[in-house]
């Protein structure tokens, strides 16, 4: 509607409808976020356990920790934000988040984060 200054009072109300729908999608973004942390998390937790707590001679590995979690964690998030655009077909940067989704699976297997520890007998067990 127009209130006679030529300008209209609709436009007061779209602006705070769009920070509103920008909130709620930055709401999103992190919760979706936060949910593919925990997933990368425990997807890793059972290679972690035999890693940290079953190594030789009952000896803890620490590598696991310090490269496993961190790995899985970012592959995690990038997995989860990159669903997050493409369903809301931002396809640039679910493309750029699969990108570091298959860079941080290349670091993965290079450093064979899902390995665990190596078994006592060898591979003949």
């Amino acid at each position: 509607m127009d209130n006679g200054t030529g300008t209209g009072t609709d436009n007061g109300t779209d602006t705070s409808r769009d920070s509103r729908r920008e909130a709620l999608a930055g709401a999103a973004g992190c919760a979706v976020a936060g949910a593919g942390a925990a997933a990368g998390m425990l997807v890793w937790a059972p290679y972690a356990r035999r890693g940290i707590l079953g190594g030789f001679e009952g000896e803890a590995e620490w590598d696991v920790l310090w490269q496993g979690l961190p790995v899985m964690t970012l592959g995690g998030v990038a997995a989860a934000l990159g669903g997050l655009y493409l369903v809301r077909g931002k396809w640039r940067r679910a493309l750029g988040f699969a990108a570091l989704l298959a860079a941080v699976a290349v670091l993965g297997v290079t450093f064979q984060v899902l390995e665990g520890p190596p078994s006592p007998c060898g591979p003949s067990c």
